[in-house]
């Protein structure tokens, strides 16, 4: 039986043979067209070569295309699992020809590979065709007909209409007919039964469609009408699930090799037998389907999060978690165990599953965690709404439920669909889900909303350009403005006609100035762009608009702006260095104050590596790299330079790039002209934003040098401060009144003493030595101490050992005895050396602290199994607190010194009741 792998390479190197290019996948998320999310299709790589924007290097290619369809048009995530054909994320091998063969060859190939190859039974082979359309005036495609039939009988060749098969890419553009190869799975008495021609596009399990040749050679017109392309091409797709199905003679996708390692391993990690039960198969398939999309997505650089693709991706990898907790029984993460076991089957094909694995498990393994922890709670909340609620097939779900199981616990809705239809409601009331939706907006568009007056023309020039990259004051005219309302403030925008202020945009915020004419001035308060028009915020008109108005910038704003944005640059590149090429911007705020920079990484950055990441910052910046800046480059060239093109920004054919030394970024923002400028760069905080995102804010220039004097100034009195304690401790009266306060102040001592010996640089001599003269300070201290400790010990001993009483066998000492946490276990270790058969609890109050220990002897352990953590708990309660440990040794802690006296009682009542000896 052919492997899944074995069927993909047999694909490829068929169509190598025929001269094709094997080209590698596109990435399924996708990143520079607006009308798509995902690739959910094989051509979607190849589209532009379809509308004539560009020219292929190859005329003829072939690949297997890693799609997701889940959103939009093609939304089967309902299916998913539920039925054993639909998935997220599918593989589709594809030929194409881009105005070179056309339906002959297609036909031909697409014949002697399927039978010659993979040796399928033709008995079980049917095709489709084009019936013709009125419509659009089309025939029938006699052509393929009369192709197909030198191949099958003609009985087995079938008409459909333009439904089933005309493929179009969208309204308008590049179409034509197309011919489907469906093969009949089902068994030779089933086929008795019914012939199969009869179920081809009917949606039966076993009769299903396996190859789509689509012969494009029209194109749509917006009118609707149908026009010849001066070039005709082959585009197919056939799914690699479904194709190993046929080939390894299953009758179900997920029993194939594609699912059954991922099946398998959950099965071990379950111990849920796959075929045994439906809802635990429906779980097992979800899960495994699920998966795999999660972590190609990731691989392909998008993670979850709460919008657009991200939210989609984190609504399928919580379907699997939910399916997991309900029907599996596993309340703890385990999807991410499922990474390795992927890679190891598909790692080969898609290497950036390899190069990816730990930060695919990771960003999984914290996304589980997270939804984990709140979905026992919603779940909850929605088992309280149900029961109060009557389930029936022609009731719905509350939509306002609904809103606050997303907006709480972070249920997507189709998540909450699924769990009421298993409750029996007939489905989701979802136009009442989607009013509390649209009110949560509304109210968030009110907390920002801003209300504008018409435009008033001013000197229509035609011209409102930027002009800010080359000049911080121009003379300038007002173009037009008007009037605006916004968070309790009120001015106007203005637009001119040549600006140098830079509008809001990259992260950077917008510049401010003034502008002057006639000897009056108003200040640019922000710059914002709306579309691509640049707005300057006055909060009055100046007395003239129609003047002629010197523009000025903010210099000292905008270069410490500036400073931190090329700083943003640097930063971005030592962290790829540092922590790997997964790093990728998320993410920036850039203003005079400071920078702020967000990134994909799957965990805290370490005080290492920012170290690191620092020196390499400062390296770049005293290496004094000039600014390297090309205006209007061409996507592709600014790209093959080397240039970063970041996930979710919009980029148009021309580009600008900002170089500094080895970091290549697409960038329209304001920079320095020479690393050097950016002086200093200190990093002050790093945090989580979200699963797998980390924020960096850092400083540059004199707010860097600030910030390094305020830490120099909190690490010397941090000093002082350790100091002071250690001269303080040396100072006390270890034999009298100071003992008690002695071991509080040498902890922290200690602590603070740890903290400062991790800040200290490999090559500060003086803070190294400072430090070792108060770790030897310290150590006498302690050697003091413990000498004291023992002298105390050993009287108490004495006081102690006069106190023990005999009840029949069994020794008892219960008393108070005023002393430290460690001074009394030294006692309890040393009577339990000393005397068998002995039950010791004692009572302190330490630095106004109730304690209260109790020891057993291992003999009466064994003997009468008692227990010193059960009892102490048992006391505890008497004084406020709680505690534990072992069978012979435990402690308890409380916060009521005056209960002390009632545990002794307690504790003396218990073991006259443990040896039956009445008061």
């Amino acid at each position: 039986m052919l492997s899944a792998s074995q069927i993909r390479q047999q694909f490829l190197d068929f169509f190598k043979g025929k001269q094709h290019a094997i080209v590698p996948s596109a990435p399924m998320v996708i990143k520079n067209d607006p009308t798509l999310l995902f690739t959910n299709a094989g051509m979607n790589q190849f589209k532009d070569y379809f509308l004539g924007n560009r020219q292929p290097e190859d005329k003829r290619v072939a690949d297997t295309q890693k799609c997701l369809r889940v959103s939009g048009k093609h939304n089967d995530l309902e299916e998913v699992g539920v039925d054993t054909y639909h998935h997220t994320m599918f593989e589709m091998l594809g030929n194409w020809s881009f105005g070179d063969y056309f339906k002959k060859e297609a036909i031909d190939w697409a014949w002697e590979l399927l039978t010659d190859v993979y040796k399928i039974d033709t008995s079980r082979m049917y095709v489709t065709v084009f019936g013709g359309d009125e419509t659009d005036g089309l025939p029938k495609d006699d052509e393929a007909i009369g192709l197909w039939s030198q191949h099958i009988s003609t009985d087995r060749i079938l008409e459909f209409s333009r439904k089933d098969n005309f493929w179009e890419m969208g309204d308008t553009g590049p179409c034509g007919p197309c011919s489907e190869i469906h093969v009949d799975i089902r068994s030779d008495e089933e086929r008795k039964q019914q012939d199969g021609k009869d179920l081809v596009n009917t949606g039966h399990p076993q009769v299903i469609e396996i190859w789509n040749l689509v012969f494009i050679q029209f194109n749509r017109k917006k009118d609707g009408s149908l026009e010849n392309l001066p070039a005709k091409h082959v585009d197919t797709g056939m799914g690699l699930e479904r194709l190993c199905m046929v080939l390894q003679g299953k009758r179900s996708n997920y029993d194939t090799d594609v699912f059954q390692p991922l099946i398998q391993a959950l099965e071990k990690k379950t111990g849920v037998k796959y075929g045994k039960d439906t809802a635990t198969d429906i779980a097992l398939r979800v899960i495994s389907d699920h998966v795999r999309a999660v972590a190609f997505s990731i691989a392909d650089g998008q993670l979850p999060s709460n919008t657009g693709a991200g939210y989609v991706i984190r609504r399928i990898l919580r379907r699997a978690i939910r399916y997991g907790y309900s029907y599996l029984n596993i309340q703890e993460p385990f999807i991410h165990q499922l990474v390795p076991v992927l890679t190891k089957q598909m790692g080969d094909a898609f290497p950036e599953l390899k190069a990816q694995q730990a930060l695919i498990a990771e960003v999984i393994r914290e996304e589980e965690s997270n939804f984990l922890n709140t979905l026992e709670k919603g779940i909850d909340r929605f088992e309280k709404a149900c029961a109060n609620l009557k389930a029936a097939s022609d009731q719905l779900f509350p939509g306002p439920i609904a809103f606050e199981l997303f907006d709480t616990y972070g249920f997507p809705v189709d998540l909450t669909t699924l769990m009421a239809r298993e409750k029996g409601f007939g489905g989701l009331d979802e136009a009442a889900y989607n009013a509390s939706l649209q009110e949560q907006k509304d109210r968030s568009r009110q907390a920002g909303k801003m209300e504008t007056g018409d435009w008033v023309e001013v000197n229509p020039s035609g011209q409102e350009d930027f002009v800010g990259y080359d000049q911080t004051e121009n003379l300038v005219h007002i173009t037009r403005y008007r009037p605006y309302k916004a968070k309790g403030r009120e001015g106007f925008q203005i637009v001119l006609d040549h600006t140098p202020f830079y509008a809001e945009g990259g992260g950077q915020v917008g510049d401010t100035g003034t502008l002057t004419a006639n000897g009056s001035s108003v200040q640019i308060l922000d710059t914002k762009k709306e579309n691509d028009l640049i707005l300057h915020f006055t909060d009055r008109l100046p007395a003239d608009p129609k003047a002629t108005f010197a523009a000025v910038v903010d210099t000292s704003k905008r270069r410490s702006t500036a400073r931190n944005h090329s700083a943003t640059h640097l930063l971005h590149a030592a962290l790829r260095q540092v922590l790997g090429t997964h790093v990728e911007q998320k993410g920036s705020l850039v203003d005079p104050e400071h920078l702020r920079f967000d990134f994909s990484h799957f965990q805290k950055v370490s005080a290492e590596e920012l170290q690191q990441i620092t020196q390499l910052v400062k390296a770049e910046i005293n290496k004094a790299c000039p600014l390297d800046e090309r205006r209007a480059v061409p996507i592709d060239e600014a790209k093959a330079m080397g240039a970063m093109a970041l996930f979710g920004e919009k980029y148009g054919d021309k580009v600008r790039v900002i170089r500094f030394g080895d970091s290549v970024e697409l960038c329209g923002g304001i920079h320095v002209q020479n690393t050097n400028d950016i002086g200093a760069f200190e990093i002050i905080k790093e945090s989580s934003v979200a699963a797998g995102i980390r924020r960096i804010e850092a400083v540059t220039g004199d707010a860097a040098r600030a910030h390094l004097e305020e830490e120099k100034h909190k690490k010397e009195t941090a000093w002082q401060e350790v100091e002071g304690a250690v001269k303080e401790l040396i100072s006390l009266d270890l034999a009298g009144d100071g003992f008690a306060s002695a071991p509080d102040l040498l902890a922290r001592a200690q602590q603070k003493l740890a903290v400062l010996e991790k800040q200290i640089a490999e090559d500060d001599a003086e803070e190294k030595s400072r430090a070792e003269n108060i770790r030897q300070q310290i150590q006498e201290v302690n050697a003091k101490l413990e000498s004291a400790r023992k002298e105390r010990s050993g009287a108490a001993r004495e006081s102690l050992d006069s106190q023990i009483t005999e009840a029949g066998d069994v020794r008892v000492l219960i008393t108070r005895h005023d002393a430290d946490a460690s001074t009394i276990k030294d006692l309890a270790f040393a009577f339990r050396q000393e005397y068998p058969n002995l039950v010791m609890v004692l009572g302190s109050v330490f630095n106004g602290k109730p304690l209260l220990s109790v020891m057993v002897s291992d003999d009466l352990v064994k003997a009468k199994d008692w227990n010193a953590g059960q009892w102490v708990r048992e006391l505890a309660t008497e004084i406020q607190g709680g505690g534990g440990g072992q069978p012979f040794f435990a402690t308890a802690g409380g916060k009521n010194p005056d209960g002390l006296d009632k545990a002794l009682d307690k504790a003396r009542e218990k073991v006259n009741q443990e040896l039956g000896i009445r008061n």
